[in-house]
């Protein structure tokens, strides 16, 4: 057999199997009159598993554990389990990845059943990606294929069409290949017996066998298997689209859009862009209309443009629009005003002229007989008025007309928004946000970031509020953070907490356990102090008489005391407290997951991730 058949089997074999597993991590589990430890070790610089390909094969390899892995399964009761974490074929940068889950009831057979027909997948792409490759660069065999039916090794196609040529008999002799590799292996043996992939046969070259260089080559052969996987699908598809395995763009004539990518308006470095799928269904006219119509579109807007700057620039013309109802020129507000000022003969005129220009150059006769945006007529100092150089100037147009497109909309929401053809920001003053911009706590880079709206009333109690109870939340979470932090670091008070339960402070856990073990006095008085701090400082009254945040305290070592160093002390406080509300959280989930308040991974027994106890 030639390269060439191998790689179209090979490929074939692959596609049916489709890609990869994915990574998981490292299990040790006693079963009943079985014991399996699996070994593991993450080998640096290994290749990372590629999301897409797991997502891709995952459906496949447990089809293919679920078939295959019904035959001779042992019973077995599992009681002791550990993560997968690892397990060969763990690879950063994903480290332990199984986003479907299919791992975590820790099953160490469906575990390493999977990592098995995952290695073997990933052989069968990595030949059919070398097949796709080898004839290209080294040439095919010489002599016959099948000498009964006069067939030379020249005469298969490299690729996907080599399937339709191998002859029956290669077929047969391909799988019986296949399944010899299978059997005389052990079924299952590297699965039950040895480490998954391992079919038993040590490379004739590899001096240096011992467990660890076993386990270092897996994992290498992993790596490439996955990256063999991606490759050789993007392979099938690049050979299924163009007919050739090396084939390039211009060989797919049967795509939707080769009609319209050397069409007037591609333009780099977008090329043929249609991301609504407009033009997919191929149709020519319809396609010719919709530029026609954009390069009108953008006439219009070059022209608008030009009039929201060239009476900034150049002024206004002298004398009078309309005599008859003494309307001067300069009257005439530039920008949306003028809208309202313009006389109604005046907006009959300029609809007239329009209907005119597209009814004298013959309508749609831009579409149907000449090129879309060619009005038949040849500006007069225009004297080159080739096709070519005819071309090149609607091309021009046409970007010179989207351009004009963004712009006159940007010109429009500024004119709106700021009652001004060429307004500024603080000629906004209807903006709901413009009480609070210059606010405590607007700060780089986000500036006055309200993504919910909470403040487009513009009522500036309600900011003011949210202010003072976002400050003092943040004050909470600094103080909070410091309890993980401190007890860890300087330790914990000495004596009773509660002498009369015999509590001493240190038998107070550090992070959410103390929740239940601080008696209901404490509590207590912890209401009872923030309550006290609210209502000495008066309730409210930061809000409405003084700074949201200023209680009426002045910290004893903090001599100047001035209104702009109570606002920059009050914005770094915010921003502390901003800090500490994000800190806080995480620390209760890390507490919450792992149990303690300063926790790893290892106390996270629960996880989904894990294998659990069955």
């Amino acid at each position: 057999m030639s390269r060439a058949q191998t790689a179209a089997v090979a490929a074939a074999a692959a596609a049916a199997a489709a890609p990869a597993f994915l990574a998981t991590s490292g299990v040790k589990a006693v079963a009943s009159g079985h014991s399996a430890q699996l070994r593991g070790s993450q080998t640096a610089g290994s290749a990372s598993l590629s999301a897409p390909a797991a997502l891709l094969g995952s459906a496949s390899a447990l089809l293919a554990a679920q078939i295959c892995g019904k035959v001779g399964k042992p019973r077995r009761s599992m009681t002791v389990v550990t993560a997968f974490e690892n397990e060969l074929g763990v690879q950063a940068p994903l480290g332990f990845w199984d986003p479907l889950g299919l791992s975590k009831d820790g099953d160490v057979y469906s575990f390493k059943r999977r990592r098995s027909v995952e290695i073997k997948h990933g052989r069968i792409c990595m030949l059919a990606t070398m097949g796709y490759i080898t004839p290209e660069i080294a040439g095919k065999f010489p002599g016959y294929l099948d000498p009964t039916i006069k067939l030379k090794f020249e005469d298969i196609p490299n690729g996907l069409a080599a399937i339709s040529k191998v002859p029956l008999a290669g077929w047969i002799q391909m799988i019986a290949y296949a399944g010899f590799c299978e059997i005389s292996a052990g079924y299952d043996a590297d699965v039950n017996k040895r480490t998954p992939g391992d079919m038993g046969w040590k490379p004739p070259l590899f001096g240096n066998n011992s467990p660890e260089m076993k386990q270092r080559r897996l994992n290498v052969e992993i790596a490439n298997g996955r990256l063999a996987m991606m490759a050789i699908i993007g392979m099938f598809f690049q050979d299924g689209l163009t007919g050739q395995a090396w084939g390039d763009w211009a060989n797919y004539t049967d795509s939707p859009l080769r009609a319209f990518e050397n069409e007037l308006g591609v333009q780099a470095p977008l090329g043929f862009w249609d991301p609504l799928g407009l033009s997919k269904d191929g149709d020519v006219y319809s396609f010719k209309r919709r530029r026609s119509v954009e390069i009108k579109h953008g006439r219009i807007c070059m022209l608008a443009t030009m009039g929201y700057i060239t009476p900034e620039v150049a002024g206004k013309f002298p004398g009078y629009l309309d005599p008859t109802i003494k309307l001067k020129f300069e009257d005439i507000p530039n920008g949306l005003a003028a809208i309202s000022k313009v006389p109604l003969a005046g907006w009959i005129q300029m609809i007239a002229y329009a209907g005119f220009c597209e009814i004298s150059a013959g309508y749609d006769a831009d579409v149907n007989k000449r090129t879309p945006g060619d009005m038949g007529w040849k500006p007069p100092l225009f004297g080159n008025n080739s096709p070519e150089m005819k071309q090149r100037r609607l091309n021009v147009e046409i970007a010179n007309g989207r351009l004009s497109m963004m712009a006159i909309i940007g010109m429009f929401f500024q004119d709106g928004l700021t009652g001004q053809a060429w307004g500024d920001w603080a000629n906004y003053t209807d903006s709901p946000l413009r009480a609070f911009e210059n606010e405590l706590g607007v700060q780089a880079p986000l500036g006055f970031w309200d993504p919910l709206g909470l403040s487009k009333d513009g009522d500036v109690y309600s900011f003011k509020r949210r202010r003072s109870v976002e400050i003092k939340h943040g004050r909470i979470c600094m103080l909070a953070t410091m309890g993980y932090i401190t007890p860890e670091v300087a330790g914990k008070f000495p004596g009773y907490l509660d002498p009369t339960i015999k509590l001493k402070f240190e038998d107070i856990p550090n992070g959410l356990a103390a929740i239940s073990k601080v008696p209901l006095a404490g509590w207590i008085q912890m209401i009872a102090y923030a309550g006290f701090c609210e209502i000495s400082a008066g309730y409210d009254a930061d809000v409405n008489k003084r700074t949201p945040g200023d209680m009426g305290w002045k910290p004893p070592l903090f001599g100047n005391n001035a209104p702009e160093m109570k606002q920059r002390r009050l914005n770094v406080e915010i921003a502390n407290g901003r800090l500490a509300m994000m800190a806080i959280i995480g620390m209760f989930f890390q507490d919450g997951l792992t149990g303690q308040a300063w926790g790893d991974w290892a106390n996270y027994t629960d996880s989904p991730l894990r294998a659990k106890v069955a």
